[in-house]
């Protein structure tokens, strides 16, 4: 199939990735029960085979099932037609959930994901959350040296605050930071985005930015009618923004969105998605999906044209006074813009 998704260099470290890349997380897990392999990796590639080569992963989806499919998927293809990003930090045991940064974990994932992956590097690999007891300057110096030894190519944070990012950067150059990005969610606009972009008299120092749910973790694609479809332990069914005190108004968000979508002869989804490829060069969405078509409908937004008019008028259909419900359940738990302690504070076993 001819290439339809062109390449973009992503942050000024050398990495380049698909415009659009694929998000694999509801292929395995939080999305309901885990997909059939087969299947799954039919669509891989698929989105290969689309120009799609920028995947997303982590060792915590599943946990670890998600890395094995990829795994699997990419047995006999070239490795440099493939960019794989992964993700470390978010543990789990006995139901309890820990983040950890520390050298040693660091290293003994990477090396689990390597072996998992059944490749000879990453690409890409994310601190997926950021420690809070242990100083960003640590985890970067182990990241650093994974760099290297040649494991990793290029490094990034999620979900880190601004400051984090700076400090981090100091240490070994960030090559992306990879945060929930939409119509719907835009906090990270506030002090991320211009973080990432502050370097711009020096585009060596460029930061990439990676946005996972750009469709409002499918509310963009289908509106109320994907709560009523949602199968059982899909964790969306407790996200705020879906639950019946405030799906009424959000529905009124979806249906401007429609209308607009209508105007300029698209889907909602492909609207809502162009408008992240036209917040800059420098950003690359994300979504995810388990289905074919709907990849193909994602790869359609990069052909949408946006101006600045319709900029402004889709951003006013989705302030922030109107959109009802946080991003996530538990906003504390998803570690959002943290903070570590300073680099004088550790003490290295």
């Amino acid at each position: 199939m001819e290439e339809k998704v062109p390449r973009v260099k992503l942050g000024s470290q050398g990495l380049h990735v698909s415009k659009q890349g694929l998000g694999c997380m509801g292929m395995s897990f939080l999305y309901g029960p885990p997909k059939p392999e087969s299947d799954m990796i039919k669509l891989i590639h698929h989105a290969l085979n689309s120009g799609v080569t920028f995947l997303d992963t982590s060792d915590n989806y599943g946990p670890h099932t998600n890395e094995i499919l990829i795994g699997k998927a990419l047995k006999g293809v070239a490795r440099e037609k493939v960019q794989v990003a992964t993700k470390f930090g978010i543990t789990t045991n006995d139901g309890n959930t820990e983040i950890r940064g520390d050298p040693q974990y660091v290293r003994s994932a990477c090396e689990a994901s390597l072996n998992r992956l059944g490749i000879d590097y990453i690409d890409l690999y994310y601190a997926h959350r950021i420690d809070t007891r242990v100083p960003i300057e640590v985890t970067m110096g182990e990241l650093k040296k994974l760099v290297e030894e040649g494991k990793i190519k290029y490094v990034g944070l999620s979900e880190a605050s601004a400051s984090t990012i700076r400090r981090a950067h100091a240490v070994h150059p960030l090559t992306a930071i990879q945060n929930e990005w939409s119509l719907w969610s835009r906090d990270l606009e506030d002090e991320i985005v211009a973080t990432c972009r502050q370097q711009l008299l020096f585009p060596e120092l460029g930061i990439g930015i990676v946005a996972y749910s750009p469709l409002g973790r499918g509310f963009f694609s289908s509106g109320v009618q994907l709560i009523h479809s949602l199968p059982e332990g899909d964790v969306r069914k407790n996200l705020p923004r879906f639950q019946i005190e405030n799906i009424e108004t959000n529905k009124a968000v979806f249906d401007r969105v429609t209308e607009m979508a209508a105007r300029k002869g698209c889907t909602p989804s492909r609207l809502a998605l162009a408008w992240v490829h036209h917040r800059g060069d420098d950003v690359c969405p994300i979504p995810g999906t388990t289905q074919i078509t709907n990849l193909n409908q994602n790869i359609g937004a990069l052909s949408v044209k946006l101006t600045q008019q319709d900029m402004a008028e889709l951003e006013s259909y989705v302030s922030a006074d109107v959109v009802k419900g946080e991003r996530h359940a538990l906003m504390a738990s998803t570690w959002i813009a943290s903070e570590t302690p300073p680099l004088s504070s550790w003490k290295a076993d």
